[in-house]
């Protein structure tokens, strides 16, 4: 797996604790508890964390400004909906963080479907939403990018905007990448003009490596004006120190799901494509390619808790190099307790994905 590659963790931004089981901190929304995950990612080797957004938690922007303050090389990557923000405020507020931050601010849009009226938004049928979502990406761009922007469509209109500050190009980072996930046609049709990185959930190779396919054509045929489209993996990974301590410690997790499967994850409420087609891989096997395990959609987990990589570092960076192999090079993973983990997966995981680069060179070097 190549230094491009880029790992980032999961920061559930929820006001009550036991988030997928982790009931290891009683205030799992206070600003110590959020900076103790943020800074323990910098300290063992990763590069920042998806911020949960929904109507009903902390202020996702919010959270990763103070963050972003309380930590040096942390990139929060800010969940956030075009039904919250205008495109030109929206602008404006994440190129002033990412100034002030050094560059580390990443955009993840998301289009699913909330609580529209308990926050006045007025989206209207998958089309409207889409569209919608389309057009607040393609101009929030141009705010960056350009300056005396003026922009016409059927939900967003500026005239002669400047977004102040500038964003500063750093390297080839001309400004915050956007990512972007859904499995709709309609959603597709988006990433592959819109997006900066494709979002995929954890599903098997063959049907990954589809939709890679798939959405290269789109942007072939919808003439994408943008450098290539990329992808990122979300997934649940859990690691152990051997094989089948991973398995015993993965079927008890889903064992104590199956006793309180009353409470129904909230992905549920919704029926996006997406997770629809994580919920019917359990049909096809309770476990998919290697170690791809899809019971936790059987028993109530949705989302990115919908399959979990199962196994020891070895045989979960295994699984993640397939993916890297179909064109993955973001992954964003994450498991309970969140803290643990990031330390535990941090020490044994990432350095197997990162140190994989150098072994063709040294086995050449040993065989010379």
């Amino acid at each position: 797996m190549t230094n491009s590659s880029e790992f980032l963790w999961y920061i559930p931004n929820q006001v009550e604790g036991g988030h997928r089981g982790d009931v290891s901190n009683a205030d799992p929304s206070g600003l110590e508890t959020l900076t103790t995950h943020a800074r323990a990612l910098e300290e063992h080797g990763w590069q920042g964390a998806l911020i949960g957004t929904g109507w009903g938690r902390p202020d996702t922007f919010t959270v990763a400004a103070a963050l972003a303050a309380r930590t040096t090389t942390f990139e929060p990557l800010i969940a956030i909906r075009p039904g919250y923000w205008r495109p030109a405020n929206f602008a404006s507020a994440a190129a002033t963080l990412d100034e002030l931050s050094g560059g580390r601010v990443r955009v993840n849009i998301v289009s699913g479907q909330d609580n529209l009226a308990a926050y006045g938004d007025s989206e209207g049928d998958q089309a409207h939403r889409y569209g919608r979502t389309k057009s607040f990406m393609r101009l929030v761009r141009r705010l960056w990018t350009e300056t005396d922007v003026s922009f016409e469509s059927e939900h967003f209109h500026v005239a002669n905007s400047t977004v102040v500050p500038r964003i500063t190009p750093r390297g080839e980072r001309r400004h915050p990448r956007l990512y972007f996930g859904g499995a709709s046609a309609a959603a597709e049709r988006v990433a592959a003009t819109e997006a900066d990185v494709q979002l995929f959930w954890g599903e098997p190779l063959a049907d990954v490596a589809e939709r890679i396919a798939r959405l290269k054509r789109l942007s072939r045929e919808l003439d994408r004006d943008l450098p290539p489209l990329e992808f990122g993996l979300r997934i649940t990974t859990l690691v152990r120190d051997t094989t089948e301590q991973a398995w015993a410690d993965a079927e008890a997790k889903v064992d104590d799901m199956a006793a309180r499967q009353g409470k129904i994850d909230q992905h549920r409420a919704f029926n996006a494509v997406g997770q629809q087609r994580l919920l019917d891989l359990h049909a096809r096997g309770e476990v998919l390619d290697d170690n791809l395990y899809t019971a936790p959609g059987r028993y109530g987990a949705g989302g990115a808790g919908t399959t979990w990589l199962v196994g020891s570092a070895a045989d979960v960076a295994a699984s993640l190099r397939k993916y890297r192999d179909l064109g993955i090079n973001s992954f964003i993973l994450s498991d309970t307790p969140y803290l643990a983990e990031i330390r535990r997966q941090g020490d044994q995981l990432l350095p197997l994905l990162r140190d994989v680069v150098a072994e063709p060179a040294l086995a050449a070097h040993q065989a010379a």
